[in-house]
């Protein structure tokens, strides 16, 4: 592989908005990791905005750049109500963005009459789910860069408790958002709502993937289960 095309994986890569050790970016380029030091050295450098550090690891930050594409009016209603939802039963910053790709999108529409006001729908999100909006970037935050959380969360049944979690992925229900998470306190997964989390702060602590704590093992955990509740009835 060239470098140039090494170069252009490595953004490919980082441009998940996860954070990647070098390590792993190197074992699947099949290269060394001084290598790929020096290749990010070289993106930085040449304006490529990655943020990152040895040890630490890699990712791309914003703008993220798209290529040219055509879309049906059908998949402009899709994008529209997605854009809709995020702007009624989201965080701040969020409904912000979302916002702003439908101004780029009605701006750029090759034929306005394509690109009504509405598109009509009307989203209108529950109070009580506007209740963890305060805590979600920071939330989203941590699942893109696999920082721990300190939370205090009260349970259903009104127990307090405060836990540290590793967010792995949140969840819209319709009336709640909920966290996926590995708890260090109960040494498991664990759904938390995040209207019902009274405080979250990051501990300074970031985490790796391990087996057997990541999301695809909860997304596991979750299909065998429901594959045994299946059977048994």
């Amino acid at each position: 592989m060239q470098r140039s095309e090494r170069l252009a994986e490595i953004v490919e890569i980082v441009r998940d908005g996860r954070l990647h050790l070098a390590r792993d970016i190197a074992d699947a380029l099949e290269v060394s990791v001084r290598t790929i030091y020096r290749d990010i050295d070289t993106l930085v450098a040449s304006g490529v905005p990655i943020d990152g550090e040895r040890g630490v690891g890699y990712m791309l930050r914003e703008p993220v750049f798209l290529p040219p594409m055509a879309l049906s009016f059908t998949e402009l209603e899709a994008l529209s109500l997605g854009m809709s939802i995020v702007q009624a039963a989201a965080d701040t910053e969020l409904q912000e963005a979302a916002k702003r790709v439908m101004d780029k999108v009605g701006q750029h529409a090759s034929n306005r009459r394509q690109a009504p006001k509405s598109w009509g729908f009307g989203v209108y999100a529950f109070e009580r789910a506007q209740e963890g909006f305060r805590h979600m970037p920071l939330i989203r935050r941590a699942i893109r860069e696999g920082l721990k959380l300190k939370i205090d969360y009260c349970s259903l049944d009104e127990r307090t408790s405060t836990r540290v979690i590793r967010p792995l992925q949140m969840e819209y229900w319709g009336r709640v958002w909920t966290c996926s998470a590995w708890c260090e306190l109960r040494k498991d997964f664990r759904v938390f709502r995040i209207d019902k989390t009274a405080a979250c702060e990051p501990t300074g602590e970031r985490f790796q993937a391990e087996a057997g704590k990541t999301i695809e093992d909860y997304l596991k955990h979750v299909a065998d289960q429901m594959d045994r509740d299946r059977t048994r009835s």
